[in-house]
């Protein structure tokens, strides 16, 4: 595969109430050394004055301003809407607001996608804390039974192949996006990133390169399974919409990731200070998961004007992401 200076990359970054960090973020991608052709913000709803210091700041940033939080789910909907529709993006590099990329990042990330196979379709970057070791909330693993030749060449550009990858920083190809449509924006919080990129990824390629480098501003440093309080309901519903209803996994996986679901909970039910909290997580998120699914994005994002129009135009053809 080859990138030329034609394909327009365009960053999308969530935002909801982190400022300061938000700021960071932006700066270190106005000092890429390749850098990005256009940087969209989408605020959902912030309250500590977001969106004052982006105008302000980064005028050049294109900023988006949702009058109620739809999660990272939504934004991530609605960013990766607008990038392939009104902005035209060949590739749309996703990431959080509390993430900083290293100055080359960028140029790092399409130098492997310049040696990636063809049917590349995602490259993500190495996601390190702020003491620079590996993260391990977002470092995925490598792609379970791949070929040794596959590894190999990987190896030849320092990446390894993944079965899906975290909305921390992850690099999409637009095709990808026209094919297999948008995230579930129902999800809000956890498992959007997850479910969105094994669908992409079911049949063609991924991989995390190490050359990138994130930082991921946590406030602490650890897995998904550190007490997560009430939002595990949204952990133990979206899963389970995930095991019952994407068209992400084979079956054979399904099964696999469902052992692995129950052994994460277990750990986060093992590690945690508030277990009443989770009891009711869930019970909750069991109900919910069990006997509904996602609401559609044309629902979720229903009422955003232009952004709207975007979610409905990009979901005009694709495939669907639940059934």
């Amino acid at each position: 595969m080859t990138n030329t200076p034609a394909e327009k990359v365009v960053v999308v970054v969530v935002a909801f109430n982190r400022r300061d960090l938000l700021l960071e973020c932006l700066a270190a991608l106005a000092g890429q050394t390749r850098r990005p052709d256009e940087v969209l913000v989408l605020d959902n709803a912030s309250t500590d004055g977001t969106a004052e210091a982006v105008r302000a700041a980064h005028p050049e940033v294109n900023l988006v301003v949702l009058d109620r939080n739809t999660g990272g789910a939504g934004g991530f909907t609605a960013g990766l809407a607008e990038a392939v529709g009104p902005l035209g993006a060949d590739l749309v590099w996703l990431m959080d607001d509390d993430t900083v990329p290293t100055e080359t990042a960028l140029a790092e990330l399409l130098t492997a996608r310049a040696h990636a196979p063809a049917n590349t379709r995602i490259l993500a970057s190495a996601v390190h804390w702020t003491d620079g070791r590996e993260h391990p909330m977002n470092m995925p693993r490598s792609r379970p039974f791949a070929a040794r030749r596959t590894l190999e060449r990987a190896r030849e550009f320092d990446c390894y192949p993944v079965r899906s990858a975290s909305f921390v920083s992850v690099m999409i190809d637009a095709r990808a996006i026209r094919e297999h449509g948008l995230p579930v924006a129902a999800y809000f919080l956890w498992n959007d990133d997850f479910e969105y990129t094994a669908r992409i990824l079911r049949g063609s390629t991924g991989y995390v390169c190490r050359r990138s480098i994130v930082v991921h501003k946590t406030k602490v440093f650890g897995s998904t399974n550190i007490d997560p309080g009430p939002r595990f309901r949204l952990e133990v519903r979206n899963k389970l919409w995930l095991l019952r209803l994407s068209p992400a996994l084979s079956n054979a996986e399904r099964l696999l990731y469902a052992g692995a679901t129950a052994r994460s909970w277990v750990s986060t039910f093992v590690h945690s200070a508030d277990r009443a909290t989770l009891w009711q997580g869930l019970r909750d998120g069991l109900r919910e998961g069990l006997t509904s699914k996602p609401a559609g994005n044309h629902e979720v994002l229903a009422g955003f004007g232009r952004v709207s129009e975007s979610v409905a135009a990009a979901e005009s053809g694709p495939t669907r992401a639940t059934s």
